[in-house]
């Protein structure tokens, strides 16, 4: 384990917190480093992989007309996943990944890009998210940058 996710792993237990996660691009890549970690039975309660929007808007509570439009890759939706996924679970913290791991020219987009959110659902009641960018990364480089800003998210924000 790193020296940031055994730092994770301590302040989750440490103030007894419970995460969940939400993914669609990272496809479990980030649920898999969470259970890897030493003790994630404390702290980690489970997570999804919704492709679809379908799915998306099923059991993350994601709004259609918003995923629809912009096929499911949003700041939007990333925070309505963290929260749906936080709700589901009834978890502390929710945390989300959605976006293209690949450039996608037929439908615009050039360069790999995701959205990340984090849902703090503990006494602050806070969601927000990220543009992560990945020029030049190719598929499976850029989930696993994704998987290492959503970690670095969650550290930040459990830190404080």
């Amino acid at each position: 384990m790193s020296k940031s996710t055994v730092k994770i792993k301590d302040i989750l237990i440490k103030k007894e917190l419970k995460i969940s996660v939400a993914e669609s691009l990272t496809a479990g890549l980030l649920q898999t480093e969470i259970a890897k970690m030493s003790g994630a039975l404390n702290f980690f309660l489970g997570g999804l992989t919704t492709y679809s929007i379908d799915t998306k808007v099923a059991l993350l509570k994601v709004d259609r007309a918003e995923a629809e439009a912009h096929n499911a890759v949003s700041p939007l939706v990333a925070e309505q996943m963290a929260k749906g996924v936080c709700n589901l679970f009834k978890s502390d913290i929710g945390l989300s990944t959605t976006g293209y791991a690949e450039p996608e020219p037929e439908i615009g987009v050039l360069s790999p890009f995701a959205y990340i959110s984090i849902c703090i659902n503990a006494k602050r009641k806070k969601v927000y998210s990220k543009k992560v960018e990945g020029k030049d990364l190719s598929r499976k480089e850029m989930n696993e940058y994704v998987v290492k800003s959503v970690l670095e998210m969650l550290l930040k924000e459990i830190e404080q």
